[in-house]
């Protein structure tokens, strides 16, 4: 097991969205262990849970407190401008300003039993390519209403999680092109951003054990086992970036998770540090998506 240095972030308070599972739990818990307030936002509230999958708001914020932070659950739909208008609107009134925004609420990788999640675009539903131009747009409405509060404490860091590998063909295109707009948003933003101070950045986590992939584990194969990391090894990265003194320097770029491990010397929850993953000579994230999709179809198949 690892023994984390972790910074202390004991006044700093952040929003995450999508953080019920997956990379925006691993976020929150790492966020936690550090002592910042974490508002834990998604659409899993209470007995309620997406796709069938493990994990809800309440749950995570509930660990995160028990971490020494102070979870707040917000059950919250990014595709929904009223729930993240009223989401920010909380944060203003019980906070008065806001530290960082990490922006991990994702859709389109439901349904893959219905269409292959690598099928060629021409047979790919439009649904699928309105639910990633659709989280593109709830993470700019959020980046648009946090930036009056980051505003108000004088700093502050928008972190959108991304996924690219230069020009490494995602084995979608619909979810290459979305992905890819997500580190030039990052971009984009950072340069509005420049002047009253505050920092975007995109920032790359490798292939992630979340509790969709360990639903299907056994289709991994031995080949990605030495950089399959933890959620919580991007919420250590997350963390050191808001640690950062220098943060400034890095706006508008693309980091690598495994690249930051190496730059602030911490580990996963395992005591391993997987590297950065890169795309070339392996099989596709997408393509590998879908064939863990197509067994958590079939294994969720009729489940709440």
């Amino acid at each position: 097991m690892s023994t984390w240095k972790h910074p202390d972030l004991a006044d700093r308070v952040a929003v995450v969205t999508g953080a019920s599972r997956g990379v925006g739990r691993g976020v929150a818990l790492a966020l936690a262990e550090c002592g910042a307030t974490v508002y834990v936002t998604g659409r899993s509230a209470g007995g309620a849970a997406t796709e069938g999958l493990p994990g809800t708001v309440d749950g995570t914020a509930e660990e995160v407190t028990a971490r020494g932070g102070r979870g707040v659950a917000v059950r919250c739909d990014q595709a929904d401008d009223a729930d993240v208008a009223d989401l920010f609107e909380r944060v203003r009134e019980e906070t008065g300003g806001l530290d960082l925004l990490v922006n991990n609420a994702w859709s389109g990788y439901e349904r893959s039993h219905d269409v292959p999640f690598d099928a060629p675009f021409w047979k790919q539903p439009m649904w699928r390519y309105d639910l990633f131009a659709g989280s593109l747009r709830g993470w700019y409405l959020a980046a648009r209403l946090a930036v009056p509060l980051m505003l108000e404490r004088g700093s502050g860091l928008i972190i959108n999680i991304g996924y690219t590998d230069g020009p490494t063909y995602l084995g979608q295109v619909a979810y290459d092109v979305v992905k890819n707009a997500t580190d030039r948003m990052s971009f984009a933003m950072a340069h509005d951003l420049r002047r009253p101070g505050l920092t975007a950045l995109a920032l790359h986590p490798g292939f992630v054990g979340t509790e969709r992939v360990q639903a299907a584990w056994e289709m991994l194969g031995d080949g990605p086992a030495r950089i399959v990391h933890s959620p919580e090894y991007v919420g250590r990265a997350v963390a050191h970036l808001l640690a950062e003194p220098d943060l400034a320097a890095r706006s508008g770029a693309a980091l690598a998770v495994g690249d930051l491990a190496e730059e602030y010397g911490f580990d996963d929850v395992d005591g391993r540090r997987p590297p950065a993953f890169r795309l070339e000579g392996r099989m596709s994230l997408a393509t590998r998506m879908e064939r863990l999709n197509r067994v958590v179809a079939s294994a969720t198949e009729g489940t709440a």
